[in-house]
């Protein structure tokens, strides 16, 4: 409220609201903004689970008295649903169970509820089509296909926006007894149900809108499709229709057959369900385990949980892809709750404390590496720590409401948790509604369900009763192998694609072995159905054609091949790049908690070799492009000197500023507005010289990043900052010294004498199938000249195979395997005891935590960095959420 209001989010670096259209476009990530207020709508029902009844009295009013429905924007149906119809419905829920506590909300007249149906009706023109599945975005005002609404040309939508609609139209209707909104729902989730694939009983990820046909016919639990299981089983929970559990049961023995490799979850073709489509998976599935607690599956969703759960500990947060052999895929994590949610539910089942540890860990997690001055940034990249200006509404809705839940007791709950059911955002909808305002018939429209051999089926339903024998080490027992999968899975010097083909056949053309000029392979291609194209840029593309191979057979060579030579132009590009660097600002009132990802130089201090980094204060160069003699050394000396991009080469502003004196150089892109958010990072080349004089670090920070600095030293004059391969823990940096320690909420603070910090060695995705590729570092040899653009070497432009000077790009049009932009990026490779977690001991006293070194310092310094804190801590805990 303080830094956004009433902006949709928050932007936590720069402690200012996100606003559509005033910030630079993230494409499909901003179709959840619709400049409704989003933060305050979403997690309203976890005020009240959190026990802040005023607090969620004073929102509901906020929503009622300021936000508008009626804006002239495009907005994704699904987020829109999930989020705001979902959050309009959630605190509605609470709101009557308040109201009818007879202490709180006693003037509450359904205003929620009226502006939730006020909603449902702006999203109902998205379901104007042949097949009753929605098109994916809607004008809140002018609806879809009108000269105005600047939508409705779409024709594909996933299978996760179409099918993730009943729980909040259906608990609409049964709220208001207008029917036609679940009437809608059920419509879309028939229509996927009878497109699924007979012979798998599997769906696609994404489908044609208008003609039912998959246009993506890869299968997983993840990205694109995860939520419709979801509300499969939940929709037979709320509204008690047999139907959907008879859906659900056969989709779950069909993902239990083909998908589930555990304690991997990898997607198949639906076609060919015995073949895998990727050889990666994302953090979405991370919900999964939990579903499968709701099921009453339990061992397959231990072993999950605590593959998710290594992965975690070796990185520190879930990347958003990463592979089979648990390396980074996509580096970002957005503040995703879904581990969390499983974990809460696995508690629930089991009891078991160990999953307490590991709601410890996701806080501490929490608050070491996200906590901002402003909120809790989303890392941009978890391998260096880096930090993206962004964060999501459903941080709040969703992580706090689970984290909470996983750690209270029953006494500290205002109310029975067990008489609501979650949303995929965590919003509660109560259990009674299954049998109020029933107007759409239960009838079974289930057809061809095959009946499944499976006891399991017999514990379908939410039990928070322990669901295996009462043997406390039952669920250790299962974890217990699976405890080193993540390092034994160390990369070995075989490829991926040979480790992801396992033992099986081989294509007659091995990838690396390919040449375009040999005229035998250009045959042998033919055969498999790949065909050969020559691009203008001098560029080769492969496309593969499933229907044009010689045989089955032959096709499936043809798929392969094609997976061994994207594995091949992945390995490629990380060979040929360096990865990102960090800019951490560890002085007053940052200490440490701002990270800004930087391009790296090809030349001066390798900072992957000094792990340490360099440190300094930072000091604004004269004249500013560095280009010339420094006209002011004495304020240079002994610092990190900052420069503008421009008008001379990388190297020249390094060597001047190295003889004035500093100890290391940040340059600032003289792009207006340029981010890391948008535009791929790239590394400083030399000058075509040698460059072996040149000793400090050099890193480039974009114009957004550069200006977090620059703002910071016009509030704080004296900024400190840290340059290193990655984000260093806070209690390494301050090393001697008293830093205040935040934790998300007092209810959710852990004591604990031991606090575990692990190094971070290793390294959006949106509900519809991902973000972009984690940002690579492409290569800038010289400084364009004022006017000119700068010329940046796209990773995605970077030849896979050597085929006679020519480069390869690969497209296949009849699967969905992954391009060369999808490449996974560059990552150190393991050595044998890295990311051991190393014990540091905390002192707690009178409440405080200070880490204390054996150092003996002066009584000056110590109540100078007493005073310094204390102030620091003031601020922060003004700012506290």
């Amino acid at each position: 409220q303080e830094h956004a209001y009433p902006a949709d989010e928050l932007m936590p670096l720069t402690c200012r609201g996100r606003v559509r259209g005033q910030e630079p476009s993230r494409g499909d990530v901003d179709d959840a903004l619709g400049k409704f207020s989003l933060t305050l709508i979403d997690p309203l029902d976890t005020l009240v689970v959190l026990n802040k009844t005023k607090e969620f009295e004073e929102a509901v009013k906020k929503v009622i008295k300021d936000v508008n429905l009626d804006n002239d924007i495009v907005v994704s149906v699904f987020e829109t649903n999930i989020r705001v119809l979902g959050g309009l419905l959630g605190g509605h829920s609470v709101a009557i169970m308040l109201k009818e506590k007879g202490e709180y909300m006693q003037w509450y007249n359904g205003e929620l509820l009226q502006m939730a149906k006020e909603l449902g009706y702006k999203l109902l023109p998205a379901f104007n089509t042949t097949s009753g599945l929605p098109y994916p975005r809607v004008n809140l005002k002018f609806g879809v296909r009108h000269p105005e609404a600047r939508t409705g040309t779409e024709t594909d939508t996933c299978t996760a926006c179409a099918g993730t609609l009943i729980l909040e139209f259906a608990a609409l209707s049964r709220f208001t007894g207008t029917s036609i909104f679940e009437e809608y729902a059920r419509k879309a989730l028939d229509f996927i149900w009878e497109k699924r694939q007979r012979s798998s009983n599997l769906v696609g990820v994404t489908i044609n809108i208008h003609t039912g046909d998959w246009v993506r016919k890869d299968s997983g639990v993840g990205a694109g499709i995860d939520s419709y299981y979801e509300y499969l089983l939940k929709a037979y929970v709320l509204l008690g229709d047999d139907s959907f559990l008879e859906r659900f049961n056969t989709h779950y023995d069909a993902i239990m057959r083909y998908i589930s490799q555990p304690p991997l979850l990898l997607d198949v073709h639906i076609h060919k369900p015995m073949l895998n489509a990727r050889t990666w998976m994302d953090s979405l599935l991370a919900f999964f385990p939990g579903l499968q607690v709701l099921k009453g599956d339990i061992r397959p969703a231990i072993e999950t949980h605590e593959m998710l759960y290594q992965v975690i500990k070796k990185h520190n947060f879930l990347p958003e892809a990463f592979t089979t052999d648990f390396r980074v895929h996509w580096a970002q994590h957005p503040l995703r709750p879904e581990f969390a949610e499983s974990t809460y539910f696995l508690y629930k089942a089991t009891g078991d404390p160990y999953y307490l540890e590991v709601g410890k860990t996701l806080i501490e997690n929490l608050n070491k590496y996200a906590r901002v001055p402003c909120g809790f940034a989303a890392m941009k990249d978890v391998r260096t720590g880096s930090h993206e200006d962004r964060m999501d509404s459903f941080f709040l809705a969703e992580m706090f409401k689970y984290l909470y839940l996983l750690f209270a007791d029953k006494e500290d709950m205002i109310f029975d948790i067990e008489d609501y059911i979650f949303t995929t955002e965590a919003h509660l909808l109560p259990l009674w509604l299954s049998t109020t305002n029933q107007t759409v018939s239960k009838k079974n429209t289930t057809t061809e369900y095959t009946e499944l051999d499976d006891s399991n089926f017999d514990w379908t339903c939410p039990n928070t009763q322990i669901l295996f024998p009462n043997d406390p080490m039952f669920a250790q027992s299962i974890r217990e192998p699976l405890k080193n999968v993540v390092d034994k899975s160390c990369p070995r010097g075989i490829s991926r694609a040979e480790e992801s083909l396992g033992s099986g056949p081989k294509p007659p053309l091995r990838a690396r072995d390919f040449m375009a000029s040999n005229p035998e392979h250009l045959e042998i291609l033919k055969k498999m159905g790949v065909s050969l194209i020559h691009l203008k840029d001098g560029r080769v593309q492969l496309v593969q054609h499933a229907v044009q191979a010689a045989s089955s057979l032959d096709a499936e060579d043809g798929l392969r091949f094609m997976q061994e030579m994207i594995e091949l132009s992945s390995q490629q590009q990380k060979e040929q790049q360096l990865p990102p660097r960090a800019v951490q600002i560890v002085s007053h009132p940052f200490f440490g908690r701002v990270v800004l990802t930087a391009g790296p130089a090809q030349f001066g201090m390798d900072l992957s070799k000094h792990k340490a980094g360099t440190r300094g204060f930072v000091a604004t160069i004269k004249p500013y492009n560095g280009c010339s003699e420094i006209t002011n050394p004495e304020a240079v000396k002994e610092k990190i000197a900052l420069m503008q991009r421009g008008q001379c080469m990388f190297a020249e502003k390094a060597r001047n500023i190295q003889k004035a004196g500093a100890i290391g150089g940040i340059v600032i892109d003289d792009n207006e507005g340029s981010s890391s958010d948008t535009a791929p990072l790239f590394q400083m080349a030399g000058d075509g010289k040698n460059t072996d004089d040149i000793t400090i670090p050099m890193l480039f920070l974009f114009n957004k990043e550069g200006n977090i600095i620059l703002d910071a030293i016009r509030e704080y004059e004296a900024v400190e900052v840290l340059l290193s391969d990655k984000a260093k823990d806070r209690a390494t940096i301050f090393k001697g010294k008293m830093i205040p320690n935040y934790i998300i909420d007092s209810n959710l603070e852990m004591e604990s004498t031991d606090q575990k910090s692990s190094e971070n060695d290793s390294h959006k995705q949106s509900s519809e199938e991902a973000a972009s590729a984690s940002q690579d570092v492409g290569a800038v040899s010289e400084e364009p000249e004022e006017g000119e653009s700068s010329d940046v070497t796209d990773p995605e432009s970077l030849s896979p195979a050597d085929a006679d000077s020519d480069s390869i790009s690969i497209s296949n049009q009849d699967s969905s395997i992954p391009g060369t932009d999808e490449a996974s990026a560059p990552e150190p490779a393991c050595t044998q005891g890295d990311h051991q977690p190393q014990e540091q001991k905390t002192e707690t006293e009178s409440n405080s935590k200070v880490n204390w070194d054996n150092k003996v310092q002066p009584m000056e310094s110590i109540l100078a960095d007493w005073n310094e804190d204390i102030e620091a801590f003031e601020m922060m805990e003004k700012d506290e959420l």
